[in-house]
């Protein structure tokens, strides 16, 4: 009687077939991280020595400094005094209740994370929205991105460059930089034809029509994507802490591992504070600088 095995069970590649690949790919990339590890290595040095003074300088600033600083930046994002005051009052909680060193250092991370992923992901969404050839390549790395879970793409990261800020930095990048490519790219296809005809008109070389017209017009759009890589960024915090990144997510991790649930919800809420201050910051400053693109056209 023939075997019909296989209308029953789904047919499997044998054990030792898998095994074999397994052990070929993990043999290549042990083999390349011990050989390009080093120089991949130093090739990020500079930016861990900037990291290393951002934090650094954060932590050396006098504390009623640097909350009037970053009161200061909040008013004029957003002209909003509510804000300024809400910023001034969350981080004397903050600061309070222990917390002001780890938060500092937790800034440090996500400032330059966001100005990594804006300086990465503003040109690749740009180079999408003029090329639907760029657009096809790249929408399928970003999915892949935006769903791979993140502990798995921290496994190769942290076998090539072993644990510390610059692991994490890549790791919170590669997580929180597709919402600025896709708003980015969006933003500047949205951008009505008939005025990017009307510059061509007046004698517009390309690179004026995008700095002049599309990237102004796009921008609002663009700090929605902003907006988004920061609170993906901050979200990556926890996870990070896991490979060396100090902040707020250490404690987290520790409340977890030892279950102590004041600490952690103690220092998840200073996550969520700086979270809900980025955002209406970055939100508030959208907001303006639509109103001002709309009020410039009015006239």
């Amino acid at each position: 009687m023939a075997d019909n095995s296989w209308l029953t069970e789904f047919p499997e590649m044998s054990r030792s077939d898998l095994l074999t690949i397994r052990k070929t790919l993990d043999g290549a990339y042990r083999e390349f991280s011990r050989n390009y590890g080093e120089t991949i290595e130093s090739f990020f040095d500079p930016l861990l020595q900037f990291l290393i003074w951002f934090e650094k300088l954060l932590l050396g600033t006098p504390w009623w400094l640097m909350i009037a600083i970053l009161a200061g930046v909040s008013y004029m994002a957003s002209r909003s005094w509510k804000l300024g005051v809400a910023v001034i009052f969350s981080f004397l909680a903050i600061g309070y209740f222990g917390m002001w060193e780890d938060t500092m250092r937790t800034m440090s991370i996500i400032l330059v994370c966001t100005m990594l992923a804006i300086f990465l992901g503003i040109p690749i969404g740009i180079a999408m929205a003029r090329s639907n050839r760029v657009q096809s390549m790249v929408t399928p790395l970003l999915d892949v991105m935006q769903t791979m879970p993140a502990f798995v793409y921290l496994i190769p990261v942290v076998m090539l460059l072993g644990i510390g800020k610059i692991p994490g930095v890549i790791a919170v990048v590669i997580y929180a930089i597709p919402p600025v490519i896709r708003l980015t790219n969006l933003g500047i296809r949205l951008v009505d034809k008939e005025v990017l005809e009307a510059a061509t008109a007046y004698g517009a070389s390309p690179m004026q029509r995008l700095f002049g017209v599309q990237l102004p017009l796009a921008m609002p759009t663009i700090m929605a994507g902003i907006n988004q890589t920061i609170m993906m960024a901050l979200a990556m915090v926890v996870i990070a802490s896991m490979i060396g990144v100090k902040g707020l997510g250490q404690p987290v991790l520790k409340s977890i591992t030892n279950q102590y649930f004041t600490l952690g919800l103690i220092n998840g809420l200073a996550i969520v504070a700086l979270a809900i201050i980025f955002d209406r910051v970055s939100q508030s400053y959208a907001k303006r600088s639509q109103q001002h693109l709309s009020g410039g056209h009015n006239e």
